[in-house]
């Protein structure tokens, strides 16, 4: 852990959400009014830790509420559940049930995990409440616009509720799940994991380790394809270390790392990650307003540290050779440098001997 302490921060600051950021998330439909905020959960009175089936301490506490508080509160959240999910309407709110909210002392967001459960069905899913943050609306909105997958989040004043990815956290996965898998599903393994470095290092979402992403299993006629997903977006374009960055520089990755290395031939690997940039690039082409708007929001804003910035600039001088960077002022401009060398096709990294 020491090596990777290193690497990240030991605390990021949270960055509050700029006028202009906050016109983005109206244009868009990520700002909704709400009557219950991240510091109204904070009033529990009372915690018990919440252990998993291994009874393990999962680092994260069940709250209890005064009962006048907890009516009050129950009733909000249910109200932000049908805003996320569905059009806000109140016609299903009695059929739904608030089973818990979980509270985690790890990590930097401290969020709190509503369990919402459908009463006529027993089906559940989670939501989160978390304090806003810009370097974290900035990740989710990259990742819906420049990842595979779409993601539903709102901002509301210094509140952010995330909607719940599912999957097998990437750490479980490594050390129970991963070694049963068969040599065929190791090599696709593989293949997801370097599309997936390629596309956190491309963005500058760091902090990948394997507890920040999850893999999901997905049955495809005779056989099981995994996907991986990134779930923590807090360390979007903050660090000034490039190795940040890079999934293969986190010791928590090193045996997905190994497996790459054993799995995949050089040219198959420089292939996918081709593949990558090409998708973010055709991503970037059918939404050029958004991404132009964000980026836009980026480039106005502050998200980091002046010397993270100098620090990814000359880092990045030095892996890719090119002195552009040199003119960048903040994160948002070296974002955007890096997303133009992407879709003209000029940034090739593919030589690179990242594994």
């Amino acid at each position: 852990m020491a090596e990777n302490q290193k690497l990240i921060s030991k605390k990021k600051p949270t960055f509050p959400i700029s006028k202009l950021l906050a016109a983005f998330l109206k244009k868009h439909n990520r700002s909704s009014k709400i009557s219950i905020l991240y510091n109204d959960l904070l009033r529990f009175q009372g915690s018990v830790s919440v252990f998993d089936k291994n009874d393990e301490d999962t680092l994260w506490v069940r709250t209890f509420y005064s009962e006048w508080d907890r009516e009050e509160i129950d009733r909000s959240l249910k109200k932000i559940y049908t805003i996320l999910h569905s059009d806000g309407n109140d016609n299903t709110i009695p059929f739904l049930n608030i089973d818990a909210i979980d509270f985690c002392t790890f990590g930097n967001s401290k969020p709190f995990r509503i369990k919402v459960r459908n009463i006529l069905n027993d089906n559940f899913t989670y939501f989160y409440v978390k304090q806003a943050d810009a370097s974290r609306v900035y990740g989710l909105e990259l990742e819906h616009i420049l990842s595979p997958y779409t993601i539903n989040y709102l901002v509301y004043k210094d509140t952010l509720i995330e909607e719940h990815i599912s999957g097998i956290p990437g750490d479980d996965f490594i050390e129970n799940i991963l070694p049963t898998c068969s040599r065929s599903e190791k090599a696709q393994i593989a293949k997801e994991f370097v599309k997936f470095k390629e596309r956190c290092f491309i963005r500058l979402l760091g902090d990948m380790r394997s507890y920040n992403y999850v893999i999901t299993p997905i049955h495809d006629f005779d056989k099981i394809v995994y996907k991986i997903r990134a779930i923590d977006f807090d360390q979007q374009s903050f660090e000034g270390n490039l190795k940040v960055y890079n999934l293969q520089f986190l010791k928590e990755n090193q045996k997905m790392v190994e497996m790459v290395s054993k799995r995949l031939e050089n040219s198959s690997i420089n292939q996918y990650k081709i593949e990558e940039r090409s998708y973010i690039a055709k991503r970037m082409i059918s939404s050029p307003d958004r991404i132009q708007h964000i980026i836009r929001c980026m480039k106005h804003d502050s998200i980091s540290f002046p010397k993270h910035i100098e620090r990814l600039k000359q880092d990045l001088i030095d892996y890719v050779g090119d002195v552009e960077f040199k003119k960048c002022n903040n994160m948002g401009e070296v974002l955007e440098t890096i997303l133009i060398f992407v879709k003209r096709n000029y940034l090739d990294i593919s030589s690179k001997e990242l594994f």
